[in-house]
């Protein structure tokens, strides 16, 4: 089959599956006499392993380790739990990660008017020299005046 069903069929995009062929990630694809690759139902069995992998979070290198195991047929059990369980530590940390990023968002959007005015502490913060990261102790400058009038 060519690359458009193959995509098709795992739900990997022809960009993406020219991409894993290129990384080595997944082998080559056989090519037909006039030079266009040519799927396996085998290979889109791979790809949708991929995909699934990728669903999951799991990077390209990482995938390439299941790829491996998938693969081995004396491979231990306990060595895919533990990947995955890794990846776990990994996805929790990730959404601990989000979760302050989105705090640090509301503290700084329930600070901002909203309004008309220029005045905003999300951009402010954004703009702020030497800053790493958020603070949550940001200082309001001129946020609970008076609106000034429209002209």
């Amino acid at each position: 089959m060519n690359i458009g069903i193959a995509s098709r069929a795992s739900g990997v995009s022809s960009k993406m599956i020219r991409y894993y062929e290129a990384t080595g990630l997944i082998p080559k694809a056989g090519r037909t006499g006039s030079g266009y690759r040519d799927y396996t139902d085998k290979d889109v069995h791979k790809l949708r392993f991929v995909r699934r992998a990728r669903d999951l979070g799991f990077s390209v290198e990482q995938i390439g380790g299941l790829l491996r195991l998938w693969e081995d047929r004396t491979r231990a059990s306990a060595d895919v739990k533990r990947m995955a369980l890794t990846h776990v530590e990994v996805l929790r940390e990730r959404a601990q990660q989000l979760e302050e990023m989105a705090s640090a968002l509301i503290h700084l959007a329930d600070h901002c008017a909203g309004d008309d005015r220029p005045d905003c502490p999300i951009i402010e913060e954004l703009a702020a020299p030497g800053r790493g990261h958020v603070h949550h102790n940001h200082h309001h400058h001129g946020l609970d005046g008076p609106k000034r009038a429209r002209s």
